[in-house]
């Protein structure tokens, strides 16, 4: 897609890492007319993003990064969207529209609309993402068949939702359109406390006074090294965004506590009938999830390249 046909000229990028560094690339790659800029709180991190290219331009201020740009898309922690988005205020054309990747959408749009009334928003989320964080972490390719969820609040102008819907296809992604609240949800689901039991599980064996620290290290099995790997994600974007889609989280938690429960009391009682009935069906969620092209049936999972390495994240999230 060339800038003549890109829905917008000017994107800027507020956040330069894993995400925002690889929204720049992927821009700079399959957008090649379109202008970006890209700026982040930390000196540092402008600096690296300088140095790889992650923008066109890295200024020192937001106000020069946001200046005439036709999309801001913030790739910031959710906790910290109202907080930067404030920062914007003041400094952006009136139609400019204004987006991010948080995997929180309500807590979200409700923040950015609070503090930039007026602005057009179109909430985002591509569900992308790796183990890995900062700037050094990007990469074009990183939206690549995978899912982008834009969603739209009450007040969003559908001529703006398409336009992002279209930005987000220009870089690869495959776009779906939800609410926010059943996105929250559905991410509650796929995502984030599939995490927060990766968590857990890691915490768990780490404390065990049975097995040595070293042991839990050595001896780790496929299901184990993948719990390792959903872990190993970044501590702040994972803190806010259990703290903001907390209804969901704690709904879907209630689910899984039950039918947690349901498969202690089967093994108890050396029910293997309900127990080989549980596995089968979830073996089949896995097939359909490779049939969908949402994870690789290579050994490993072909993980050790970018295209398998990628996760439901947050992305947010980032």
């Amino acid at each position: 897609m060339s800038g003549e046909n890109a829905p917008f000229g000017h994107v800027a990028i507020i956040g330069l890492g894993l995400i925002g560094g690889s929204i720049g690339l992927a821009v700079r790659e399959c957008m090649p007319d379109v202008t970006v800029s890209g700026w982040d709180s930390d000196a540092d991190v402008r600096a690296v993003a300088t140095r790889r290219g992650l923008a066109h331009v890295v200024p020192d201020t937001v106000a020069e990064a946001v200046a005439d740009a036709d999309l801001v898309i913030l790739c910031v922690p959710v906790r910290a969207m109202e907080e930067v988005a404030a920062t914007l205020a003041g400094k952006l054309k009136p139609d400019c529209i204004v987006s991010d990747v948080g995997s929180c959408k309500v807590s979200v749009a409700e923040a950015i609309a609070r503090v930039l009334p007026g602005q057009p928003i179109v909430p985002a989320h591509p569900v992308a993402g790796t183990e890995h964080s900062g700037p050094e972490a990007g990469f074009a390719s990183l939206f690549k068949n995978r899912w982008c969820i834009v969603t739209p609040c009450a007040a969003t102008d559908p001529d703006d939702a398409e336009k992002v819907m279209a930005f987000w296809r220009g870089i690869g992604a495959t776009v779906e359109t939800m609410a926010p609240d059943h996105h929250d949800l559905v991410l509650a689901v796929t995502s984030h406390v599939p995490h927060l039991i990766a968590y857990t599980i890691v915490g768990t064996a780490s404390d065990l006074e049975e097995v040595t620290r070293s042991e839990v290290i050595k001896y780790s099995a496929g299901g184990f090294r993948d719990f390792t790997r959903i872990a190993a994600s970044d501590p702040t974007m994972w803190r806010d965004v259990f703290l903001s889609n907390k209804h969901a989280v704690l709904e879907i938690l209630q689910r899984y506590s039950e039918d947690l429960t349901a498969l202690q009391r089967a093994i108890r009682w050396g029910d293997g009938d309900a127990l080989f009935e549980h596995f089968a069906k979830t073996r089949e969620i896995r097939r359909s999830i490779i049939e969908e092209g949402q994870d690789d049936a290579r050994p490993d999972f072909g993980r050790g390249d970018h295209t398998g390495a990628v996760l439901p994240d947050g992305t947010a999230g980032d």
